[in-house]
């Protein structure tokens, strides 16, 4: 157990520092962001003292080397755009709205996926399977953007029964959740289904069935658990995905995350926010996969941590 805590923690470290080290290089590549911090009118010289305030006219490898040290204090920088506001906080600041849509939006596609997969099995219907599979190909078929606003036309304009844009507590997430959550809930029961279809014959099954047990006892208790284990690595890496790119939904419905802040920091170069904010993503997709990993000991007790 030890080594392997050991052997993530540094593959961690790479990663994180990949990361940032992209993020760094690709932010450089657009320019100095001097001239859009100031005002339209702005001097030449008064762009090249912000630029050189910024450490923006020193070498690419001085510049590197100083936000490798900053990073390492725990220091990312400010926000260029507002500068009492430190590149982290405004990430942070964003992050729960963030976490509450994404999380909510998982929980709920996968949940109803599992209660969809377990129907189809346990009614053997051919019917719900039609109806669950080709339904979500459906909605899979429409970008998340449009299907969002089409939510928006319908429940919000028309019916008025949601808010469209912001988040102000339980009513507002109905929308977003149900754009993000229906697209989850498509890839789910499709792999959740074919995962019990292959399950049906195995030699378990068929001594739980010698022993009396019932057939919805067996699709449950039985077959569910064994067809869980490959959705398991499918759903970290799209709940990881979810929590850093929620981007197209939270600008559809003018969600306060970190999509937004995001877009807004590339487009006005807030080179800082933009590091922070790519350090943070990667940092959920180590912590994803390591507790991803550790469900799998923890689900199936013959998979071994070494």
């Amino acid at each position: 157990m030890v080594p392997y805590f050991l052997r993530r923690i540094v593959q961690a470290a790479v990663t994180l520092f990949v990361a940032v080290s992209i993020a760094f290089v690709l932010g450089r590549a657009t320019g100095k962001p001097a001239a859009l911090i100031l005002t339209e009118g702005a001097s030449e010289q008064q762009i090249d003292e912000l630029n050189g305030k910024l450490g923006f006219n020193d070498p690419l490898g001085v510049q590197y080397l100083n936000y490798l040290s900053g990073l390492f204090r725990g220091d990312l920088g400010v926000s260029y755009k507002n500068p009492s506001q430190s590149a982290i906080g405004v990430i942070l600041e964003r992050l729960p709205a963030t976490m509450t849509l994404a999380v909510t939006a998982f929980a709920i596609g996968l949940v109803l996926a599992v209660v969809a997969a377990v129907l189809i099995h346990i009614t053997g219907s051919q019917t719900l399977r039609a109806l669950f599979v080709w339904g979500g190909s459906l909605r899979q078929s429409v970008p998340d953007f449009f299907f969002g606003l089409v939510l928006v036309l319908v429940f919000s304009v028309a019916l008025g029964w949601f808010p469209s844009l912001g988040y102000s507590g339980g009513p507002s997430l109905v929308l977003p959740v149900a754009t993000i959550a229906t697209a989850q809930f498509v890839l789910y029961v499709r792999l959740l289904d074919a995962s019990l279809s292959e399950q049906t014959t195995a030699e378990y099954v068929r001594t739980a069935y010698a022993r009396g047990k019932s057939h919805p006892a067996v699709v449950i208790t039985e077959m569910l658990p064994n067809a869980f284990l490959p959705i398991l690595t499918v759903a970290g890496l799209n709940l990881a995905g979810l929590l850093g790119g929620t981007i197209i939904v939270e600008q559809v419905f003018a969600w306060p995350g970190i999509g937004v802040a995001l877009i807004g920091a590339v487009s006005q170069r807030d080179f800082a926010v933009v590091q922070a904010g790519l350090l943070v993503v990667a940092l959920i997709f180590v912590v994803v996969n390591v507790v991803v990993d550790m469900l799998y000991s923890v689900i199936d007790p013959r998979v071994k941590l070494s």
